[in-house]
């Protein structure tokens, strides 16, 4: 089967509200498969002042990159000349231009009549009708119903009464045109132009039967009241026509304020929102008083328009109607699309928007599209921070594998190699010590090997302690078994509160803190003190007791705390046996998973203290959240 042939589409593009049909009927020719492209083209004329709007034309745009295509702009003498030389340009197969009761394309004779009989062999697709999708509503600021037929009212009877008035006194009929000037700038206040103009009409009747002579019929004696008449139905119509452009003006200024308070309204709620896409969407929901409020986007980029299912990115109020719909060639009836980005829409659901509120849509379609920006910028950073300490971590574990690992196990290999050797080549002494040292390496080996994997839980997050009452008696015997009993010393009243714990974490921990103070200070004693009385630093507002481990060394520098608790930090890379930097930074973990603190001070007199915090029990074991 022979693949069809790729299409190239010109879409003629105005700057109204048609724009959006127009490249949905174009999307419509799109042969499927890859290779058809979509041309959106506007053509500024210099007689461009009703070419469109610049908010219109860049939903236009907006609707053509979400179609998969590209939009230009360019400038002309004539737009049907203006078309059609660019879609021989570039080789374009079809045009659609439309075919409306105003704008460019104005008619059988316009520039649509113009464009078919200058297309040659390109194929021309006119779309009429297309005011019918908002069949009324062209002038998006009438006065509305309501007023028109309040200003007809008043066109019928202020001219009446007025004329009443006149009739009490004697007048001129000057004096007569200039009253009923005065109600005709009334009635368009109220009405509008055109029962300004009913008004005005009515009017010079009335002044002519009732005030110009003969009294009493229509006709006119005096030639300068006939003008005096003509003039005064003219000069009510022009200042009807002022007044009610006037008004016109005042309420779109009026509906410009109100937008752009709205928009500042969304910016400075999407600021404050934990959430700030359903803070904007809850936000329309109320602006357009509609059921619900989506976005959506095609699940795979690449697809073109009107093929790809649409997945819900977030949704706010009833969305059912999203289910099955194909953006942006298939919106869910009684709703209205706005496109975000070239695979993203923002949907409404319940309502469609009027047109005179589409440029407030579009700003907030702006603000979901920075929205959304911002958020994939934090999923990126997120993503590059995981990925520079995923790096740190492994680059520190190369280090310590190629020394921490290798010292020990060639202090192994060789005092196992040497007892391999012939019987009489050693004493027992010596081989006593080989053996020793073969102890002491695997020790060492097993405690390196215990902190990596420990740190690679805690990194995980997958430390689940069991808590339950303990005392710190009870976990310190094992904790500091294999340590020299001079070198620690242990000053703990006997009725020191329980404290929710688990043991064997515990016992890690204090093992770790005693393990690198001896480290640090080999030749001074490493004191452990508590308090008795659970008065110790509240945590999340509830008492605590303290252990307290504190050493002679040459301390920590303040700016270098906070650095100490990190993995494979150490104070001095000049020492060869002070390991790969992980005892604090598993102590520390494992402390916060039993929901307490570690924190260092300075000891007094010079040192560093460690302090352990943890809430005291209050009950039995309890898995830790």
């Amino acid at each position: 089967m022979c693949p069809m042939p790729a299409e190239r589409i010109v879409i003629g593009l105005k700057g109204d509200d048609d724009g959006g049909v127009l490249t949905e009927r174009a999307a419509r020719l799109l042969p499927p498969g890859g290779g058809s492209e979509l041309l959106g083209v506007h053509v500024r004329t210099p007689k461009g002042s009703r070419s469109g709007s610049p908010q219109a034309l860049e939903a236009q745009r907006r609707a053509v990159v979400a179609a998969g295509g590209t939009f230009r702009t360019l400038q002309g003498d004539d737009v049907a000349t203006g078309l059609l030389d660019y879609a021989r340009s570039v080789q374009a197969t079809r045009m659609v231009v439309g075919r409306s009761r105003a704008g460019m394309f104005r008619g059988a004779a316009g520039t649509g009549m113009r464009v078919i009989l200058g297309a040659g062999d390109i194929d021309v697709h006119v779309v009429p009708g297309l005011p019918a999708r908002n069949p009324v509503q062209r002038r998006p600021l009438d006065v509305g119903r309501a007023r028109t037929f309040g200003g007809i009212a008043l066109a019928a009877i202020l001219p009446a009464l007025l004329q009443l008035v006149l009739a009490a006194f004697e007048h001129s009929v000057a004096t007569a045109v200039l009253i009923q000037l005065a109600g005709a700038v009334a009635i368009a206040l109220v009405g509008g132009l055109r029962p300004a103009v009913v008004g005005a009409l009515w009017s010079s009747v009335l002044v002519n039967f009732f005030s110009t002579p003969p009294l009493g019929n229509l006709a006119i004696e005096d030639p300068q009241d006939f003008l005096s008449l003509a003039v005064f139905l003219g000069l009510s119509v022009a200042v009807a026509g002022v007044v009610d452009r006037s008004a016109r003006r005042s309420r779109e200024a009026a509906q410009a304020r109100a937008e752009a308070g709205i928009l500042g309204d969304l910016a400075l709620d999407a600021s404050r929102s934990a959430d700030p896409l359903r803070g904007l969407l809850s936000d329309a929901v109320a602006v357009f008083g509609v059921a619900g409020a989506a976005i959506v986007a095609r699940q795979s980029p690449g697809a073109g328009a009107g093929k790809a299912p649409a997945v819900l990115l977030a949704g706010v109020g009833d969305t059912t109607g999203w289910h099955g719909m194909v953006p942006p060639a298939a919106p869910p009836p009684g709703s209205t699309v706005e496109p975000v980005d070239a695979v993203t829409w923002l949907v409404l659901f319940g309502r469609e928007v009027a047109p005179d509120r589409r440029t407030l849509l579009g700003a907030v379609a702006v603000h979901i599209k920075a929205q959304l920006e911002r958020r994939q910028l934090e999923t990126s950073r997120l993503e590059i921070m995981r990925l520079a300490e995923g790096n740190t971590m492994r680059t520190a574990i190369l280090r310590a594998v190629s020394h921490d690992l290798r010292t020990p196990l060639a202090g192994i290999k060789l005092a196992a190699g040497g007892l391999l050797q012939d019987a009489g080549t050693f004493t027992r002494a010596e081989e006593r010590e080989l053996v020793q040292t073969i102890d002491e390496c695997s020790d060492r080996l097993d405690l390196l090997v215990g902190n990596l994997l420990d740190m690679s839980r805690i990194t995980a997050q997958s430390v689940e302690p069991l808590l339950g009452p303990v005392r710190w008696h009870d976990v310190l015997d094992k904790a500091l078994r294999g340590i020299p009993s001079t070198a620690v010393a242990v000053v703990l009243p006997p009725n020191m509160p329980a404290v929710d714990a688990d043991p064997g974490l515990l016992e890690r921990v204090i093992a770790n803190i005693v393990e690198n103070a001896l480290k640090y200070a080999p030749e001074t004693q490493v004191a452990i003190t508590g308090t008795t009385d659970g008065m110790g630093s509240a945590l999340a507002g509830h008492p605590s007791g303290e252990l307290r481990i504190a050493d002679r060394g040459p301390g920590v520098p303040a700016m270098k705390v906070v650095e100490m608790f990190r993995p494979f930090q150490r104070l001095d890379d000049a020492q060869p046996a002070a390991g790969v930097g992980l005892g604090l930074a598993v102590a520390q973990g494992f402390v916060e998973a039993m929901r307490g603190s570690l924190t260092a001070e300075e000891t007094p007199g010079g040192g560093l203290t460690m302090v352990i915090r943890l809430p005291l029990s209050t009950g039995p074991r309890e898995q830790a959240q």
